[in-house]
């Protein structure tokens, strides 16, 4: 299979490529720059030049390819509108080039969609006061095109896709206990995240494009573990005590509000439907193994909340 991939020189797209190229599927990536395109060369795939904005990039990029994977995602933060508007547009874009071709389209999400306080299912629907609401559109759009012939669906990713190079959440709780010389967590810490290892999620990006039935909604998730245990390995790592934080302490140690209520958020998610129905089974390091062991210490870094996918 010919496949269309956005994102590819990403931070998980890369492995993405990867994986592809391994199942013997060829890759064309979206490439805004001349350095993305380097990389995707590097990795072995094709690069079509455009850019999140350029529909008509990602028109043709689309209709010459056997399946479609949208992992990009542009735009500030700081405007969650613009986000959702800049996303479900590329997602029109490219499922309307696939529209009555039965080709797959598979759409990039993550967990933090879903309501908080218990552990969501596949099954259950997205909220729209959750933290990644601006998520929404884009997935909504993408299984809108269940009913016009395409093999529509949606990887919903753990906001914690670790492994070598991470520069998401984990890393920023990170640099905030070497800055504030303790690992810190909200309350009581029990709140609980998902995560998946990168090597685990581009596997399931493969098995979606290959096999997912359209209207699927996928959860990209391997484990749940507590903030509390998260910040534990990250003191223990660093030699500092672990603290627990108010919300008002919370805002200071992580940077904003945004990044103190993702730490509070109590949002568990379950996996065992996308593992049983396309037989998807994590290998990889679980989270804490890979703070043990991997490159999360090995120099001070920065982080950033550019990473839903």
């Amino acid at each position: 299979m010919h496949v269309f991939l956005t994102g590819g020189s990403g931070l998980t797209g890369p492995a993405v490529v990867t994986e592809l190229l391994g199942a013997g599927h060829s890759v064309t990536g979206l490439a805004r720059s001349d350095a993305s395109a380097a990389r995707l060369e590097a990795l072995g795939a094709r690069p079509h030049r455009g850019d999140l904005e350029d529909l008509d990039s990602l028109r043709s990029g689309a209709a010459a390819a056997d399946g479609v994977i949208h992992m990009a995602f542009g735009g500030s933060f700081s405007d969650p509108d613009d986000l959702a508007r800049r996303d479900s547009a590329a997602v029109d874009a490219l499922g309307g080039a696939l529209a009555g071709s039965g080709r797959p389209l598979v759409v990039t999400s993550g967990t933090f969609t879903m309501a908080a306080g218990h552990e969501s299912v596949e099954t259950d629907p997205a909220d729209t006061g959750s933290l990644a609401h601006f998520r929404i559109p884009g997935e909504r759009a993408c299984l809108s095109f269940a009913e016009h012939g395409v093999r529509a669906s949606v990887v919903r990713l753990a906001p914690t896709v670790h492994g070598p190079g991470d520069i998401g959440f984990v890393p920023l709780m990170i640099q905030a206990a070497r800055t504030a010389g303790f690992a810190g967590y909200v309350g009581d810490g029990a709140n609980r995240w998902p995560a998946v290892h990168r090597a685990d999620a581009a596997v399931l990006f493969r098995l979606a494009l290959e096999h997912a039935p359209t209207g699927s909604a996928l959860h990209g998730v391997a484990e749940n573990l507590t903030l509390k245990s998260i910040a534990g390995k990250i003191a223990e790592k660093l030699a500092l005590p672990a603290r627990s934080l108010g919300p008002e302490e919370a805002v200071a140690h992580f940077g904003s509000p945004f990044f103190a209520t993702a730490y509070a958020t109590d949002a568990p998610a379950s996996g065992r439907l996308t593992r049983d129905l396309l037989n998807w089974s994590p290998r990889h390091p679980s989270l804490l193994q890979d703070l043990d062991e991997g490159d999360y210490f090995a120099a001070p870094t920065g982080a950033t909340a550019d990473r839903w996918a």
